[in-house]
């Protein structure tokens, strides 16, 4: 846990943190009310899910880049404030363009994760970094189980725009403490940002993700979704060629490359799939009318209740694994959490008739998210040099994203594949889409085995920096010559 000199820069970190995961899924449940209030399609509605995710799969690494160059702290606060702004436009937002745009505005705060791991990194103590990476870790699971859970009432007892509103008043406060307490971090990238680097980050990225987001309704035979995808694979070459070569690269491949950073990340794409799938699709399951022949009707809010088990045992498994990956490891807690993620989905995927089962597998789930969450950021932070924690973050949380949008992706073709003369998937189709995230969560498992069990992965000793010959036992861990 902190310690009492650097709990308020904690708080501040989990507040922004915590907000912007809350507004990755707070509109969600809330979509067909905003359609119906502004007056447009359902197509054009998606546009505000799908322009925060192309937003903060761009921002998030470069800024995180940006913050390990130029200052966190420096870094942290221009995000914050951005994300105010962004809030602010949406509650006044007077048509879905302009919401639209106020969506991509609040997508640099995907930047907020990498660097507050980076400034915990930098500014707590040793002892305190890998549980507060876990408390932190835990307050982003639960912000977007917060997400799912308010936005019902919040829409029922007031109106969709105070979904944009409480977040304002949040952000602002939360703006003028980090500029009073939080310190500046005094670790520092050597080289500048590049640009090249950036923008051919961002075109892969758009290109990759945005087919994956629209193929439902373009078609995944479609000219623009096959064109999209082969225009992703070029530009990502072409960015790995022009990252190799480059003197001051936006993203190092070779940390990229350190074992214990690659089978993170692979475990985080997998897992990510999983997670956010059944977050997209879990509450559209139980809002189906009984008479499908599955679900149960049930409102946004109930659905949010059903939730609710989720939010509570992420929250608790996140703050736990702070305490439990001293005496295990991370490895083993990546493992666990991926595990019960794969348990809980394939039990969905058999027992689904009754409520009780949906809340039960909704908390089991919840379990695995605290515990992969966490222990996800402590062994990227804990591996790479302290120059590259944010971009190293950036990139994990971009990885988990790209993971949940191939997962949702491919759950929905499962889900909607067939549907019912009303217009309804049959129940078939969210179990064989249940199963199919149950495997991909196993596999995610599975890529945990094979993370390194150095116990350098901790941060319990010097990191290697950019400037230092690692030591034997640092090489050893990291796979490079001494």
């Amino acid at each position: 846990m902190p310690s009492k000199s650097t709990r308020l820069t904690f708080a501040v970190l989990a507040t922004g943190a915590g907000v912007f995961a809350m507004l990755q899924s707070l509109i969600a449940p809330a979509l067909p009310t905003v359609q119906h209030a502004l007056h447009t399609s359902q197509s054009t509605a998606t546009w505000v899910m799908t322009a925060y995710l192309l937003s903060a799969s761009v921002f998030t690494p470069i800024l995180g880049r940006v913050g390990d160059l130029i200052g966190k702290k420096r870094t942290l606060v221009a995000v914050l404030f951005v994300v105010l702004l962004g809030c602010l436009l949406a509650a006044l937002a007077p048509n879905i363009g302009v919401l639209i745009v106020a969506r991509v505005v609040q997508g640099v705060g995907g930047a907020l994760f990498p660097l507050s791991f980076g400034i915990i990194r930098d500014e707590f103590a040793p002892s305190q970094v890998s549980g507060s990476i876990s408390n932190l870790s835990a307050v982003i699971a639960a912000g977007g189980g917060v997400g799912i859970v308010a936005a019902g009432p919040i829409v029922s007892a007031l109106d969709y725009r105070w979904l944009f509103w409480i977040p304002v008043a949040v952000v602002a406060a939360t703006v003028l403490i980090a500029l009073r307490y939080v310190p500046e971090s005094p670790n520092r990238a050597e080289g500048k940002v590049s640009w090249l680097g950036a923008g051919l980050l961002s075109a892969w990225l758009v290109a990759l993700l945005l087919p994956l987001s629209q193929a439902g309704k373009w078609g995944w035979g479609s000219a623009k979704v096959i064109g999209l995808f082969a225009a992703a694979v070029v530009l990502f070459a072409v960015w790995l060629l022009s990252e190799a070569r480059s003197r001051t690269p936006l993203i190092d491949l070779r940390v990229m490359r350190l074992p214990a950073v690659w089978t993170t990340n692979t475990a985080a794409l997998l897992f990510g799939a999983g997670m956010y799938a059944l977050w997209s699709f879990l509450p559209a399951f139980v809002q189906t009318p009984a008479a499908a022949g599955y679900g149960f009707g049930a409102s946004v809010t109930a659905s949010g209740l059903l939730m609710l088990p989720m939010l509570v045992a992420m929250f608790l498994s996140g703050i736990l694994s702070g305490r439990l990956e001293p005496v295990v490891g991370a490895k083993s807690l990546l493992t666990t959490g991926a595990a019960l993620g794969a348990l809980a989905l394939g039990v969905l995927s058999l027992w689904h008739s009754a409520q009780w089962q949906v809340a039960l597998v909704s908390g089991v789930f919840g379990l695995g998210i605290g515990l992969a969450f966490a222990s996800m950021a402590n062994l990227i932070v804990g591996s790479v040099p302290a120059s590259q924690t944010g971009a190293a973050t950036g990139m994990n949380a971009n990885i988990r994203t790209i993971g949940g949008s191939i997962g949702a992706a491919v759950t929905s073709v499962l889900v909607t594949g067939h549907l019912q003369p009303s217009g309804l998937p049959y129940a078939s189709g969210y179990a064989h889409g249940f199963a199919l995230l149950a495997v991909l969560c196993l596999a995610a498992a599975l890529a945990a085995l094979l993370v390194p069990t150095a116990r350098t992965a901790r941060l319990t000793g010097p990191a290697p920096t950019a400037d230092r010959t690692p030591t034997e036992p640092e090489a050893a861990a990291s796979g490079t010559p001494a």
